[in-house]
């Protein structure tokens, strides 16, 4: 008889838990984060795993951002999620407050299903030449998880400029909210077309792999100031991106690692251990497994773009949006690109941003057509 009341507590306190999981959807958590705030959810969606993205896109929600940011729980070592990322934590002289909120821990089920999303979405693409974060697949399915959520998510600056609040999640922690995988399952997907990317590169040998670069990839930035000029508007901005990352030697609150972008760690959202310049760290990692030669020095520019856009924002820029932010870094990658005689670069799901072979005179529409078609189909985000 007590075996048989155990079982019935177990089977009821099974049933409570399955209860608490709340159905919805990618625009409804968008919508109100902060209402998901902490609970289990389910939602079917499609998952993207790029350059600096790991997203959980379900169509159009008609905001700045149209995605949820994914993470595994921490200690899963998977192999997908995006190759580059920066993410913003106050440093320990930050002056304004900040609260660690208590999470619920997550314990992933590492499922048949998930190793299959895992896998597929940590397939690079075949391509001929550099394509930056580039997967093969966009990957579908349902996910159950606990959702984080704040109100307002990136930096708030006092009327000096000075930042003060720090909220959000993902890539410069521009996302409301995060979806911490519990398990997934009602996997499919779909294979990226790169054919004009393919045709355009065919007969280039991928710079990631054959490498114009070694040693440093921050010195790899600051060379190509010199295909420019430094009094050029080309070198001046390429030397503004690698001087956001510290001298030999040199601590300035800018923290270079390679390691796991895919896990929410709760240290990350607690003061960090070091004092910064301005109370703010800047912590920047890459995927060394899949960013070498040029491709890191590349990864090096694009964040370095990043770190000087929130710590030192050019005049009307204070309070960009993330598709102008992302808008801003591509160029630099581009210019960097451009600056070792770099015949193409792909951007993730297969656009083709650039391609030494267009007429000079197109180039600049060329770019900025093949950028909002990235930016506003591929990552969904808008100004």
């Amino acid at each position: 008889m007590k075996r048989l009341v155990v079982l019935g507590l177990v089977c009821a306190f099974s049933f409570c838990l399955h209860a608490q999981v709340v159905d919805t959807t990618v625009c409804d958590v968008l919508k109100d984060p902060v209402s998901f705030n902490g609970k289990t959810v389910r939602m079917k969606g499609t998952v993207t795993a790029g350059f600096d993205q790991f997203v959980v896109e379900g169509g159009a929600c008609g905001l700045h951002i149209n995605g949820i940011w994914l993470s595994y729980p921490e200690g899963t070592k998977a192999k997908s999620g995006p190759v580059a990322l920066l993410q913003l934590q106050a440093a320990s002289n930050f002056a304004g407050s900040v609260a660690a909120e208590q999470r619920a821990p997550v314990t992933l089920e590492k499922s048949k299903d998930f190793k299959q999303f895992d896998s597929l979405l940590a397939t690079s693409s075949k391509n001929g030449g550099m394509c930056l974060g580039c997967g093969r697949y966009a990957v579908s399915a349902t996910l159950v998880g606990r959702l984080d959520g704040v109100a307002k998510a990136g930096v708030r600056r006092d009327k000096a400029g000075k930042i003060v609040s720090l909220a959000g999640f993902g890539n410069l922690n521009d996302y409301s909210a995060r979806l911490v995988l519990q398990s997934v399952s009602d996997v499919s997907s779909k294979e990226l077309d790169y054919s004009k990317s393919m045709a355009a590169s065919k007969e280039e040998m991928p710079p990631s792999q054959g490498g114009t670069t070694s040693g440093d990839p921050v010195e790899g930035v600051r060379k190509a100031v010199g295909a420019y000029g430094a009094d050029s508007e080309p070198g001046k901005a390429i030397a503004r991106a690698a001087n956001a990352f510290p001298k030999p030697k040199e601590e300035n609150g800018v923290l270079v690692a390679n390691g796991s972008l895919n896990e929410a760690a709760a240290k990350d959202e607690a003061k960090g251990p070091r004092d910064s310049a301005d109370g703010v760290l800047y912590n920047v990692s890459f995927n060394s497994n899949r960013l070498q030669g040029d491709g890191l020095v590349r990864a090096m520019a694009h964040m370095g773009e990043h770190v000087a856009d929130i710590r030192t924002p050019e005049k009307g820029f204070e309070d960009a949006a993330l598709y102008e932010l992302e808008f801003r870094a591509w160029n630099i990658t581009l210019v960097s690109a451009v600056a070792y005689g770099q015949k193409t670069l792909t951007l993730p799901g297969g656009t083709l941003l650039w391609n030494s072979i267009w007429p000079a005179a197109d180039r600049n529409n060329e770019v900025n057509t093949a950028l909002k078609a990235f930016l506003g189909d591929t990552e969904l985000l808008s100004r």
